[in-house]
């Protein structure tokens, strides 16, 4: 058992909110609004929650419940969590835990510089750097000045580079202060901060009285993202869409929640908090998210404009739609930094979180002093953050490993070693120790049936479908196949894949250290005591 030397939380509260900001980003304010207009409308809501039942909160739930066991014999890391699971007796385990170590590292490497972006947008719409621009391309040509450091906005790079050092420092600023200090003291400031900042730009939204044309009005705006299609429902593309927006948003598969859970005291109830901070997630997704973005596209660019918009993904909507929408209201700077300081809080609250599990790791298992494993961890997300910046196409590749690849892989892995190695009767016991709530019996079952065997084939169909033609770095352009990388581009994917198996590599090399300590050697668990 533990010594009892570990961080807790200082409260409930603390918890929620922090487990709640690791799952409310980007996403939910930009990333779900433009899967679900593309995809069905209100009529995808049906796969939606689908698969939220079945698989984001299920996992959610064995993700605490583990996590909470690991932390009570001194682990927060998956691998140790893994370990504990297992009995001490199956050494590959420790090894399948490094994905959920290195996952999330691998995921801020290049999630604290898109973050950066929105503090710098923040700055320029109160600055009115962009005031004069009045097209989605023109902006589109300022987004790649301020990431290139060329063209008619910006002569250098220094303003993005800053504006990411800031970024950087402040992330890792909440860090050195630790778990309750730091990271729980800031998501009880920052969230509350978010939902208020939100429901402000909801109601600015809400005010408006169609801009531009009669026509393009609020409910029609509400209509282009709510009202259902349902011939939508006969693809398999739109329930994909549904299990990936609902897996991502929850914060599943990256190994944050079975670590935050691991600084729960024994007794707290895992449950309560889980479900409460997935239900704000899911607030903050499904009534504030959907409110803002593409109502306010439709009023002020019309049903086709907010189609194309839509079409450009998450960055084009973010950094290429959205400061047009905002800068063309009455008071449009100030909501214009409104808008982009939200979409900073609501990433400086999840990339703290994806980082904590590589601290806890290196803490729990080398006993390691936190501020030293911070400012160790500092240096090398700074070296590999760099990569990212300068790199062409390396934050795609990185993404494409870390978040689109590595998270429902891991899912799956948890997902099995929840259902075949701690026992679905003991994960159902320990979910509702000391717990107020409880589930419905039919959701054991769905635990250790249906979850794995709908990431899998979440994860098996991503691959059929997209994921082997990266992997093997080719495209089908004409009927024909040709590379996907060509030129300096290719180059640098190459390094960037070397480099991160390096540091699975290493990963893996330090469990195995770690694990020959005469601590280790000494432990077998027992986790029915």
């Amino acid at each position: 058992m533990s010594d009892g030397k570990r961080e807790t939380w200082a409260g409930r509260f603390g918890v929620v909110l922090a487990a709640a900001g690791s799952a409310v980003g980007l996403g939910n304010f930009l990333r779900f609004p433009g899967v679900a207009a593309q995809n069905g409308g209100g009529a995808f809501m049906i796969p939606y929650f689908f698969s939220l039942l079945f698989i984001a909160l299920p996992l959610c739930w064995m993700e605490w419940s583990m996590g909470r066991l690991g932390g009570s014999y001194g682990h927060g890391s998956a691998s140790g969590v893994f370990d504990v699971l297992t009995g001490h007796r199956k050494p590959w385990a420790k090894y399948l835990g490094v994905m959920g170590i290195v996952g999330g590292l691998g995921i801020f490497f290049y999630y604290v510089y898109i973050e950066s972006w929105t503090l710098g947008y923040s700055v320029f719409a109160l600055t009115g750097k962009y005031a004069a621009i009045d097209s989605p391309e023109e902006m589109g040509r300022f987004l790649d000045s301020y990431l290139g450091g060329g063209g008619d906005y910006f002569k250098t790079l220094w303003p993005a580079y800053i504006f990411f050092i800031i970024t950087f420092v402040a992330n890792f600023a909440i860090l050195y202060n630790g778990i309750s200090g730091g990271i729980e003291r800031f998501c009880k400031f920052a969230m509350p901060l978010l939902f208020f900042v939100a429901v402000i730009l909801v109601f600015r939204v809400f005010t408006l009285d169609a801009p531009v044309k009669p026509e393009w009005n609020l409910s029609e705006g509400l209509g282009f993202l709510w009202n259902p299609d349902f011939s939508a429902l006969r693809s398999a593309r739109v329930w994909l869409a549904a299990a990936g927006q609902v897996f991502f948003s929850i914060s599943v598969g990256i190994g944050t929640l079975l670590t935050y859970a691991s600084y729960m005291k024994s007794r707290d109830d895992v449950l309560t908090a889980s479900t409460t901070s997935a239900f704000l997630n899911e607030f903050a997704e499904l009534v504030l998210g959907a409110s803002i973005v593409i109502p306010a596209a439709y009023m002020f660019f019309g049903p086709a404009g907010t189609t194309e918009a839509v079409a450009g993904g998450t960055f084009g909507l973010a950094f290429k739609t959205t400061p047009l929408i905002f800068k063309g209201m009455s008071g449009g700077p100030l909501i214009g930094f409104a808008w982009f300081f939200l979409l900073f809080i609501a990433g400086c609250t999840s990339s703290v979180s994806i980082i904590q599990p590589s601290l806890s790791f290196l803490q729990d298992e080398f006993g390691f002093d936190r501020r030293r494993c911070v400012l160790v961890l500092g240096a090398l997300t700074f070296l590999f953050a760099n990569l990212a910046i300068f790199g062409k196409c390396v934050i795609d590749e990185m993404d494409f490993w870390f978040s689109s690849f590595g998270l429902p892989l891991f899912g799956l892995v948890e997902s099995l070693f929840f259902a075949f190695f701690f026992g679905v009767d003991r994960g159902w016991q320990e979910i509702h120790r000391s717990a107020r709530l409880r589930l419905p019996v039919f959701l054991k079952y769905v635990m250790k049936w249906c979850t794995p065997f709908f990431l899998f084939l979440i994860l098996f169909s991503w691959l059929v479908t997209d994921g082997w033609s990266t992997i093997l770095m080719i495209r089908k352009v004409d009927g024909e196949w040709r590379p996907l990388y060509e030129g300096a581009a290719f180059w640098w994917v190459l390094v960037t894949r070397f480099c991160l198996l390096s540091v699975f590599g290493a990963t893996c090399w330090l469990v195995k250290v770690a694990w020959k300590s005469e601590k280790h050697r000494s432990n077998i668990y027992d986790y029915n005591t």
